[in-house]
């Protein structure tokens, strides 16, 4: 496989979506099959994810920039279960809504290039990468053609344990990695300056995300925490960019708080706003 990713890049088509949507809301596919609605109908528990997936998207996508169905929720039911994920991805893949396949893989290079050809073979646009055994973890998916979002500096409570232990050389775990995303990040640079490698940011870590910005300039922020997680729009203004570029270099996801809500279209909605409000 070449190491030179193809011309086509993720980046430039979520951005497009972007401006498209008004706002750069992602809605993640997280179904736990406990709390799926009596709608979510199937003979099974996979083929009950996947009537529940399939709702959600229908319901949100003339809003979604993104998909990101989370990999585990599927795989937990077997192989029905990434049957159920195959079938979320094409349907929205259908409606013309890039898809983040959140699988936070981080392998060598040699196990990565069949991740990275999975994560093809399942339509996927994008995917989230572990890069914590450095650079050649990241790169098989930049040249199999997907965009890449690389864990830095995440929105669970003890992520700080790792992420926020100091350097000999100065700064902290998450500064290192950013430099990272940034090396790599020169590969890959779209038509509007943004790079197909992006970061996984925590909207609950608005205190370093003004930082972290300055150390990834060209990269896009998937920023996960809104709603359910206690991050809201008033916390965006440190990871964003400057005014010009779709979406102001963010992708904002939210799960749990959008797709269990008793108006989906609502709560999608209403974030929707609220994004674009913050962003203008």
């Amino acid at each position: 496989m070449s190491d030179t990713p193809p011309a086509d890049l993720f980046i430039d088509r979520l951005l497009d979506r972007i401006e498209a949507t008004g706002a750069p809301v992602c809605i993640g596919l997280d179904p736990v099959v406990s709390r799926l609605p009596d709608w979510a109908k199937g003979a099974d528990d996979a083929a009950r994810v996947s009537a529940f997936c399939r709702g959600v998207i229908e319901r949100t996508a003339g809003i979604a920039a993104a998909f990101k169905p989370q990999s585990a929720c599927f795989e937990r039911l077997g192989a029905a279960g990434l049957a159920a994920l195959e079938e979320a991805v094409a349907f929205a893949r259908d409606t013309g809504v890039p898809v983040v396949y959140d699988a936070k893989r981080g392998d060598i290079g040699s196990t990565a290039a069949h991740y990275a050809a999975a994560a093809v073979r399942l339509g996927a646009d994008a995917i989230t990468v572990n890069a914590y055994m450095g650079p050649s973890t990241a790169r098989p998916y930049l040249a199999a053609g997907l965009g890449a979002f690389v864990l830095v500096r995440t929105s669970n409570d003890d992520s700080g344990a790792m992420q926020s232990r100091s350097l000999a050389d100065g700064g902290v775990v998450a500064d290192a990695m950013g430099r990272l995303v940034t090396d790599l990040a020169a590969m890959c640079v779209g038509v509007r300056g943004l790079s197909n490698v992006g970061a996984v940011v925590g909207l609950t870590k608005a205190s370093e995300a003004s930082h972290l910005r300055s150390i990834m300039p060209t990269s896009m922020f998937l920023v996960p925490g809104f709603g359910a997680q206690g991050g809201t729009a008033d916390d965006l203004a440190p990871f964003l960019m400057d005014h010009g570029t779709p979406g102001r270099g963010v992708l904002i996801n939210a799960s749990r708080s959008i797709i269990y809500a008793d108006d989906i279209e609502g709560a999608s909605e209403s974030m929707r706003d609220d994004v674009a409000e913050a962003l203008s």
